[in-house]
């Protein structure tokens, strides 16, 4: 038998995301919206500090599903024939199946696990299903798992504005924050170019 799922990626599918965190109940913002990947828990944006140095992946909401960007999962497995949906110009996969019954059987393609509809040329409709369709015919995922030893939240990540010095600051920690040129959501593109985060928080 070959590899079967890693730790983190079995978090990603059994985590609850979304929900209060327990450690911070009475903090506001305190949805759990990360999936450490190196603790294999879920964890909300204050509790980030104590992770700064962990390989985090930002998991988001789109139509009631949990999906993450495919840019961040590609670093960690192979999301070849996934379709990926766009929200706020970034490419999204959902984490996990989505069974839909199959009423009218037209022409197209058809997901792999699921038979839910999709475009081609894509035959999965999430990661989930990739997966288990690799575990049934393959039995071995090592060969579609990458090398990540590093992995940080992207410049539009929220950090709540109790955990920064006031409200015109960009400094977060910087371990988990980077600039970029293209910020994916227009309300961040007034900070995308501060160099702040090199002095973030220790």
């Amino acid at each position: 038998m070959g590899i079967q799922k890693p730790a983190w990626l079995e978090a990603l599918y059994t985590q609850k995301f979304f929900a209060g965190c327990s450690y911070h109940e009475a903090a506001k913002k305190n949805e759990k919206n990360v999936c450490c990947l190196d603790c294999c828990i879920s964890i909300c944006p204050h509790c980030i500090p104590s992770h700064r140095f962990h390989r985090l992946l930002q998991v988001r909401r789109y139509v009631y599903h949990d999906v993450v960007r495919l840019e961040d999962l590609e670093k960690l497995i192979d999301c070849s024939n996934v379709q990926a949906y766009t929200i706020n110009s970034a490419k999204v996969v959902f984490i996990k199946k989505r069974p839909q019954n199959r009423q009218f059987k037209g022409a197209g393609n058809y997901c792999t696990s699921c038979d839910r509809g999709l475009q081609e040329p894509f035959i999965h409709c999430s990661l989930g299903c990739k997966v288990d369709s690799v575990l049934k015919h393959c039995k071995d995922l090592s060969p579609y798992l990458r090398r990540c030893s590093t992995l940080t939240l992207g410049p539009d990540f929220f950090v709540p504005q109790d955990m920064a010095d006031d409200e015109t600051t960009n400094e977060t920690p910087h371990s988990t924050i980077v600039d970029s040129d293209e910020p994916m959501m227009s309300w961040s593109s007034s900070s995308s170019g501060s160099e702040k985060h090199e002095h973030g928080l220790h």
